[in-house]
């Protein structure tokens, strides 16, 4: 049992620093952590949500782009890949900005800047601008992307390592459905005959609420504050490398998967924007839904296991894609990409979960205890969540390119699941070697339980 403590008075609601946070001490949780990190979790969610929104606008705005605007199938593909990519980049300096400016202050900023490429394509969406110009203004959209991985960074802090799974889980959901809600407004502009501008046009005075909101109610903590040393030592840890591979797999699917379905309903099997519009929310609101879920599995069973399962799942999931795009099966291949879609959901919540447990177990398997292992897990898994998500969100980018060379080489996104089935069977390999199998769990299982009793090697 955790010695009592003197939980101090929660911020005003002016100042916002948190001068000590202690989530991993039962009596300050339950006095005064829980309320305040659950209110921060809740405005983190507002404006990283309307940060995906932003981010994969483009993925809507393609379907508004008729003949009219000039563009092929191979130049609309390569403009979602560079939008993706930006976002993966931009996440690295967005997750050392919350060290930096403060976790309150970061979101302040950083849903701000969400104007910048919402206005520039109101002000250039329309026939007769330059591929170049709409390559210029997508680029812009890629901010939206970094806000996942300050929020993420900024979340973690907040709470205790039994909750992380949950708090991640729902932060991440919350962001991730703005995918979803964006393609729904897209689709509901589109039925009623409008353009592309009001869509842009309704999302401005959401992104000055996200602001204004995050102004009032969200708090800087002290004690993770400037920290320029983490980041080194979780880019020299291996296992950073590991998840961010994996999460390759579940993330990067889903965020390729959402630029990329609309452009292969339109592309491979006929259908209208309209048409296309009508499904393509489905595949990104289930997947944001079910993440949370994905969480709190790995919190019950255990993240590699949960994971693993998973990528059977996708496997499985993408062989029936290849065999309905070979048959042509439009019906089939809807119902197997909204599954899949699911599975890289799910899957998003068990890796994220993995990363605070492995940090947590190296420290206990060091040697430290209370306090000092939760601050060891804290500090690294915070730090390394921003390169796992940057370079996670670069699966995205592989994806819309992979498409891009299918449509041109074979007419149908058949090779580009080819290559996918590949690529998630090696990270179902990686999993069970790395996290699961039983001669390598041992092996440091043993070292870390001999230094500490509370190790869990199997638990990640």
């Amino acid at each position: 049992m955790t010695a009592p403590s003197t939980a101090p008075a929660p911020p005003s609601r002016g100042g916002r620093w948190i001068q000590q946070w202690d989530p991993e001490d039962e009596t300050f949780w339950k006095e005064t952590g829980e309320k305040v990190a659950r209110r921060n979790l809740l405005f983190s969610v507002l404006s990283e949500h309307i940060g995906f929104s932003i981010w994969t606008m483009w993925s809507v705005l393609v379907l508004f782009m008729g003949p009219e605007y000039g563009l092929t199938p191979a130049d609309k593909f390569l403009l979602t890949s560079f939008v993706t990519l930006v976002g993966a980049v931009v996440r690295v300096p967005y997750t050392f900005a919350v060290a930096i400016f403060g976790g309150r202050n970061w979101t302040i900023v950083s849903a701000a800047l969400l104007l910048v490429p919402t206005v520039a394509a109101f002000t250039v969406m329309e026939p007769g601008t330059s591929f170049n110009t709409f390559l210029l203004v997508g680029l812009l959209a890629g901010i939206g992307g970094g806000n996942f991985a300050s929020s993420m960074t900024n979340i973690n802090a907040f709470f205790p390592l039994r909750k992380k799974g949950w708090a991640l889980g729902l932060n991440a959901g919350g962001g991730n459905i703005g995918v979803p809600v964006i393609q729904l407004v897209a689709l509901a502009i589109i039925g009623a005959s409008g353009g592309p501008r009001v869509l842009l046009g309704i999302y401005i005075p959401f992104i000055v609420v996200a602001a204004v909101l995050a102004a009032l109610f969200m708090d800087n903590i002290e004690n993770v504050k400037n920290d320029t040393g983490a980041a080194k030592d979780a880019a020299k840890d291996a296992h950073t490398w590991i998840m961010s591979f994996l999460y390759i797999g579940t993330f990067g699917s889903f965020i390729g998967y959402s630029f990329a379905f609309g452009q292969v309903l339109t592309n491979q099997f006929g259908r209208t924007p309209l048409e296309a519009a009508y499904v393509t929310f489905i595949g990104p609101l289930l997947g944001s839904l079910i993440r949370p879920l994905g969480g709190w599995l790995a919190d019950k069973y255990g993240g590699a296991k949960i994971t693993l399962y998973n990528y059977v799942g996708m496997g499985v999931a993408t062989s029936v894609l290849i065999a309905a795009s070979m048959e042509k099966s439009l019906a089939l291949f809807t119902v197997a990409f909204v599954v899949l879609f699911v599975l890289t959901g799910l899957g998003n919540g068990s890796t994220f979960k993995m990363i605070p447990g492995i940090f947590q177990n190296k420290a206990l398997a060091q040697g430290l205890q209370g306090e000092e292992a939760a601050a060891y897990g804290r500090r690294l898994s915070g730090a390394s969540m921003g390169l796992i998500g940057a370079v996670g969100a670069l699966g995205g980018v592989g994806i819309n390119l992979a498409f891009r060379q299918s449509f041109l080489s074979y007419g149908s996104g058949t090779g580009a699941f080819v290559a996918f089935l590949a690529f998630y069977a090696a990270c179902f390999v990686v999993t069970w070697a790395v996290y699961l199998r039983r001669t390598a769990a041992k092996a440091e299982a043993t070292a870390a339980t001999e230094a500490n009793p509370q190790f869990s090697y199997a638990e990640v």
